[in-house]
């Protein structure tokens, strides 16, 4: 009896495993360089394969996930049947990820704040900038960097 209950909560939490280990594609403006370096900050801290892909039809994938158009930015990840769109902080989508808030859809950072990840210059200071939750909840300030 007990090797099967064993064998039964081992059933159960794999796909929980296997989506957690999903891959991340990343939709991106044709031609945006920023969006490599975001990419390889989510690769090295996430530990997932990251596809990139020219999406000239963004606005779109926007609209069918929910991003609303004042937060747009140049490139929009689907992780976990969550959005990312733009230069969305790795530390903030391990916590939406980790805590999966109800009525959240997913993060954006409107535009290509400089200091955001992705968007560091050698001695140039980081803007300030908000990172937002959207969905059903409506938008809502996140964190602040």
């Amino acid at each position: 009896m007990k090797t099967r209950l064993s064998a039964a909560l081992l059933f159960l939490t794999m796909p929980g495993v296997a989506l957690a280990a999903s891959d991340v594609v990343v939709r991106r403006d044709p031609g945006c360089g920023c969006c490599e370096k975001w990419a390889r900050a989510v690769q090295a801290k996430l530990g997932r394969k990251v596809i990139m892909e020219d999406d000239a039809a963004r606005p779109a994938l926007r609209r069918r996930v929910g991003v609303p158009v004042q937060f747009s930015s140049c490139h929009t990840a689907l992780i976990d049947g969550y959005a990312f769109e733009g230069h969305v902080p790795i530390s903030d989508m391990k916590r939406l990820l980790a805590t999966r808030p109800a009525g959240v859809k997913g993060l954006a950072v409107a535009g290509m704040p400089l200091g955001s990840e992705g968007m560091e210059v050698p001695g140039v200071k980081s803007h300030s900038y908000d990172v937002i939750a959207f969905g059903a909840a409506g938008p809502r300030v996140f964190a602040r960097h």
